[in-house]
């Protein structure tokens, strides 16, 4: 039987975005719910009986004074039909900040108090109509950056990776039952626990955990972004197809060399790929203190990017300067992107031969191949990251957990083809994974651990 803990204090919090806009919601969950809308709301028809879950028009009004608030819609969801499982409340009221606070205000006043940060999924979560993967999920959906990651979160909300993880827990339980009948029974003539069968279950358990675990490192890049650095040296074009890549003038483009002293970071999506564009100062040889500062910057960068693109102006002949950067730029992930080749003379074909790797020929002023380099980042990404194949995909909590019930389970592993295996010792390593899997799901959790888990949400969330 799932827990139903449904809280004495009752909470209200605008759970719409700040600003101008057409609708408005506050949010009122707990058992003063249903009493605060009585005491605030005034319905067109007079002496109506609410029904869960139907709207219903009127006015907020001051029961003290009768002053009239706003023109609204209210909702009351009787529990445990609603997302926290406790009584809801909605009141859809006309968006803006004084409106919405003043109606927050009125409701605070009549017996509620403000909800902390994702105090709403919390009690979701509490009162059993969610588990702890399915509330991240949330938090995922709200702040995905593609289409891709927002068809992550569904899933996991949908419950696709609890029953991945509670199917890995039966697994695992039929392999503990079997170490403690051993436990329980050891004089038995029949051999209970057979090390080299149960070896075998255990490393099936284990490719199941590392399948997810990789699905994370696919996933990963729908649900954060890639570092997309652009490099080079000073006035190859590297602010103008940042601009570019960004269909905004947002990098100042000039023609003296060194215009960019620090690095400039923006997002946009890139074939589907949401990813953070950082232009870099030039690299290059200076004495001006402020630009050595922004190439000293510019390669911290270097080490953090999944991706380099590395800039070179074709219309000038291959240089050792530009060839010693080029070698310092092969260790990262890269590609090596041929800029100018719009202008006469070209050195194309020189510069060929001195990378012999693939490269983008292109040109950022007459948009030449632009749409090939985004193609190109994509493919280049999607080889060094992997494809994103699977449906369910963990977020880093979740992968450190996973990793943390395979290390038991390789220790289990360890004792098992012990000449004389401990079955106490396996038993406990087994436990300690299955505690490891249940903390995915939220079946062991901690005050801290939540705590840093709905703070992350938006309040009214």
């Amino acid at each position: 039987m799932e827990p139903k803990l449904y809280f004495e204090d009752t909470i209200a919090a605008i759970a719409t975005p700040p600003g101008r806009g057409a609708i408005g919601v506050i949010k009122i969950s707990g058992d003063k719910a249903y009493s605060i809308l009585k005491k605030i709301f005034r319905p067109a028809k007079n002496h109506i009986t609410f029904e869960s879950h139907r709207f219903y028009y009127g006015f907020i009004a001051d029961p003290e004074s009768g002053q009239k608030l706003d023109e609204v819609l209210v909702v009351y969801m009787r529990k445990p039909y609603s997302y926290t499982r406790e009584d809801v409340v909605e009141i859809h009221a006309h968006s803006g900040y004084y409106n919405l606070r003043g109606i927050l205000e009125l409701v605070l006043k009549s017996g509620a108090r403000p909800a902390e940060p994702g105090e709403f999924t919390l009690r979701a979560f509490l009162n059993g109509r969610i588990d702890l993967s399915q509330a991240e999920a949330i938090e995922e959906l709200i702040s995905a950056k593609s289409k891709e990651a927002l068809t992550l979160a569904v899933h996991t909300l949908s419950g696709k990776l609890s029953e991945k993880v509670k199917s890995l827990k039966e697994d695992l339980l039929f392999s503990l039952a079997q170490v403690e009948s051993a436990i329980d029974f050891p004089e038995e003539d029949i051999e209970i626990l057979n090390p080299p069968e149960l070896t075998q279950h255990i490393e099936k358990i284990i490719e199941k955990i590392d399948a997810l675990i990789r699905n994370y490192q696919e996933g990963k890049i729908y649900k954060e972004g890639i570092r997309l650095v652009i490099s080079g040296k000073p006035n190859v074009g590297k602010s103008s197809l940042l601009n570019s890549l960004l269909k905004e003038e947002r990098a100042i483009v000039t023609p003296i060399p060194g215009t960019t002293r620090d690095f400039l970071e923006e997002e946009a999506q890139l074939g589907g790929l949401p990813v953070k564009l950082i232009d870099t100062a030039g690299l290059r040889e200076t004495i001006d203190p402020i630009e050595k500062i922004g190439v000293e910057k510019a390669f911290q960068k270097l080490k953090e990017a999944d991706l380099v693109l590395f800039l070179v102006d074709s219309s000038q002949p291959p240089d050792k300067e530009t060839i010693s950067l080029y070698e310092k730029i092969k260790p990262y992930p890269h590609l090596v992107v041929l800029n100018k080749i719009d202008l006469s003379p070209n050195y194309v074909d020189e510069w060929e031969k001195i990378i012999q790797e693939e490269f983008i020929p292109i040109s950022v002023k007459e948009e030449v191949n632009l749409n090939l380099l985004v193609q190109k980042i994509v493919e280049k990404i999607i080889s060094e990251k992997g494809t994103l194949t699977a449906e369910v995909v963990p977020n880093l909590r979740q992968k450190v957990a996973l990793e943390k019930a395979k290390s038991h389970l390789l220790s289990a592993i360890e004792e098992l083809k012990g000449k004389e295996p401990l079955p106490e010792l396996i038993a406990v390593e087994l436990r300690s994974a299955l505690s490891a899997l249940s903390e995915i799901i939220g079946e062991v959790t901690t005050e801290d651990l939540l705590s840093e888990i709905f703070s992350r949400f938006c309040i009214g969330k």
